[in-house]
């Protein structure tokens, strides 16, 4: 899809819109924000998004699951309730407050359907990573029954420390599996960022097939840079979600990257998602 013939569609009512852009939708995709950059509007990105055949928008609140809806779309991942990147579920001291915001998402993201929350190890600060493993650990085996009851999935997400994320302590993906693997829920997985994760450890698909049981959700980013997921970078992402769908995998894969400069944001979503589209 060209760029001036996808313009009529911001300014046409979501009522009139045509109809969405036809998919094999093999792997379920999704979107972030920043895919659009800083100058589109939000309703105007959920009509880009749904035109092109997106069924997700992740790492949203409820106050803008109305205008999702509105566009038949998807809240896929909660962001707020399971604590931030640098302080989080690794230290017990914010373990009776994360619960309690975690326990309210968790009916709260059941009542509206929508299927995660995101939450994180957060940063060592001189930890030990088997300190903040067994506290994670602790953590999650104290709610993941109501998770389980509800029917709404705990993503804890995978990031790098290298670049972006500096002490994360989450940031291996043994690390993570370790964790998963001592929880042992059908709803606590991992988010496995892959901007972050060819950053850590590489060898993308081999640690997706040996550990898909443990991963819930999926992000995408071009690396080095975090933007666009085509040729213009290292990671050949058509082999990745080929690999990913034949896994049978259910959940969501979700675009997290800002667009070249200079690069229309429609159009380079447009093209991610043909990619993907295995």
């Amino acid at each position: 899809m060209r760029r001036r013939d996808f313009l009529p569609v911001l300014a046409t009512p979501a009522f009139a819109q045509p109809a969405p852009v036809q998919r094999n939708n093999r792997l379920k995709q999704g979107v972030t924000r920043g895919v659009f950059g800083r100058e589109m509007k939000f309703e105007d990105a959920c009509r880009a998004a749904a035109q092109l055949g997106i069924k997700g928008f992740d790492l949203i609140g409820p106050a803008d699951w109305p205008t999702l809806k509105k566009f038949g779309l998807i809240p896929t991942m909660y962001q707020g309730p399971g604590g931030t990147i640098p302080s989080a579920l690794n230290r017990k001291e914010n373990h009776d407050r994360i619960e309690a915001t975690m326990r309210a998402g968790i009916d709260e993201a059941a009542a509206a359907s929508v299927p995660n929350i995101i939450t994180f190890s957060g940063n060592r600060a001189g930890m030990a990573d088997q300190e903040g493993a067994d506290n994670c650990v602790a953590f999650l085996n104290k709610i993941k029954a109501h998770a389980e009851d509800k029917g709404v999935t705990i993503c804890m997400e995978y990031l790098n420390s290298k670049v972006n994320h500096k002490d994360y302590m989450f940031d291996h993906i043994s690390w993570g599996v370790d964790v998963m693997k001592r929880v042992d829920s059908p709803r606590v997985k991992i988010l496995f960022d892959i901007y972050h994760a060819q950053i850590m450890d590489g060898d993308i698909v081999r640690n997706i097939r040996d550990n898909i049981r443990w991963i819930g959700h999926f992000h995408t980013g071009g690396n080095p840079g975090r933007h666009d997921i085509d040729e213009s970078q290292e990671l050949n992402y058509r082999f990745i979600a080929q690999a990913i769908a034949e896994l049978n995998f259910t959940g969501f894969l979700s675009h997290e990257y800002s667009p070249s400069p200079g690069h229309d944001p429609v159009a380079t979503l447009n093209k991610a998602i043909e990619i993907c589209d295995v």
